[in-house]
C-alpha cells in the first residue's frame, strides 16, 4: 500500500539546521523525548498520524520530508489530517472507529451518509475520498512495506463458515477475564494503534454521561491489575469499545456465545452482500441480533 517514507536520519538533519533539540520537538507533539530519540535513530517510527505535525514542527512541507510513492489509500488520507483510527468515530458520529477501520482493511465500503464527514474533516473532496477507497479495495501487493505508518490489510477471502451462537462450550483461547476482554477488543477492532488508556475513559464516560472512569482506571483493567468492577464501570467500557455489557459481565459460555455470534454476523452479512443482498437475513442470524438487542435493554 502507498505510504510516506520515513528516514530518521534524515529528520536528525532537519532538526538540527532548524537549531531544535529532541525536547522541543517532542513537546511540540507531546511525545517523549525517547521517542524522539528512537525515531532518529531508526529504531522506530512514529505513527502515520504524527507526520503532518512532525513535519510543522521542523518546518518542512509534509510531502518534501515524509514523500508518498503513489496516490494516497483511506488510511494515508486519515494519516494525514492527522487523526488517529480512533478519533474518527467522532467524525462519523459513531459509537466506535468499526467502519472506518473496515474501510482501511477493504472489508466494508464506508456508508454513503459518512463521506462527505470524512471528506471534510480530511480536506479532501468526496471523489478523492472514494478513489482512495478504490485504493484501498484493491491494494497493489508490489507496494507493501514494513516501514512508515501502519498498513495491516488483509487480503480478500471467502469468508470462514461461522460458528453457531449457541455452542455450550468455550475453547481454552476465548478471553475469559476482564484485561483479556478488553484486550481481545481492542486487537480485534483497530487495524492501526489502538486508543489510549485515557482516550477509552473519555469517550465511555461522554458514552454514558457519568464520570465512572479514568485513565489509571482503565490501565488498571486492561493490565489485569484489578481484576474486577463495579457495574457503572462495566457499563462505561463497554459504551467506549462498542459492545453490550453483557460481554464484560457473562461467564464463559456466554461470552463464546457472543463472540461466535460476531462471527456469524460477519460471515453472514458478507455472503449476503456476496451474493448481491436481496435475501432475507438467515434465521440464525436474526436470533443472534435479537439476543444481543434484549442484552443491551436496562434490566
Amino acid at each position: 500500500m502507498p505510504v510516506r517514507q520515513f528516514d530518521g536520519h534524515l529528520m536528525r538533519r532537519v532538526r538540527r539546521a532548524a537549531d531544535l533539540t529532541q525536547g522541543a520537538v517532542a513537546e511540540k507533539l507531546g511525545v517523549s523525548v525517547p521517542a524522539v530519540v528512537g525515531w532518529e535513530s531508526g529504531k522506530s517510527v512514529p505513527d502515520g498520524e504524527k507526520l503532518p505535525a512532525l513535519a510543522q514542527a521542523l518546518g518542512m512541507d509534509l510531502d518534501e520530508l515524509f514523500p508518498r510513492r503513489l496516490p494516497p489509500d483511506l488510511a494515508d488520507l486519515r494519516c494525514d489530517a492527522g487523526y488517529s483510527q480512533y478519533q474518527t468515530a467522532a467524525i462519523t458520529g459513531t459509537r466506535s472507529a468499526g467502519p472506518v477501520a473496515n474501510a482501511e482493511r477493504g472489508r466494508r465500503p464506508l456508508s454513503d451518509s459518512f463521506l462527505p464527514l470524512l471528506a471534510q474533516a480530511y480536506g479532501v473532496s468526496v471523489p478523492d475520498l472514494l478513489a482512495a477507497q478504490e485504493r484501498s479495495f484493491n491494494p497493489r501487493p508490489d507496494t507493501q512495506s514494513s516501514g512508515g505508518h501502519d498498513r495491516r490489510h488483509e487480503p480478500s477471502s471467502e469468508p470462514s463458515p461461522p460458528l453457531p451462537p449457541t455452542a455450550q462450550t468455550a475453547p481454552a483461547d476465548l478471553p475469559r477475564t476482564l484485561a483479556q476482554k478488553i484486550t481481545h477488543l481492542l486487537e480485534e477492532t483497530y487495524t492501526a494503534r489502538h486508543p489510549t488508556d485515557a482516550q477509552i475513559a473519555e469517550h465511555g464516560n461522554a458514552q454514558i454521561n457519568a464520570e465512572v472512569l479514568s485513565e489509571g482506571l482503565v490501565r488498571s483493567l486492561r493490565t489485569g491489575s484489578v481484576d474486577t468492577a463495579p457495574d457503572d464501570v462495566l457499563d462505561a467500557l463497554a459504551a467506549a469499545l462498542a459492545v453490550p455489557p453483557l460481554f464484560f459481565r457473562s461467564d464463559d459460555a456466554e461470552v463464546h456465545r457472543i463472540i461466535s455470534g460476531m462471527r456469524l454476523v460477519r460471515g453472514g452479512l458478507a455472503g449476503i452482500a456476496a451474493r448481491g443482498g436481496s435475501e432475507e437475513l438467515p434465521a440464525e442470524l436474526l436470533d443472534f441480533i435479537g439476543g444481543v438487542v434484549d442484552g443491551m435493554r436496562p434490566r
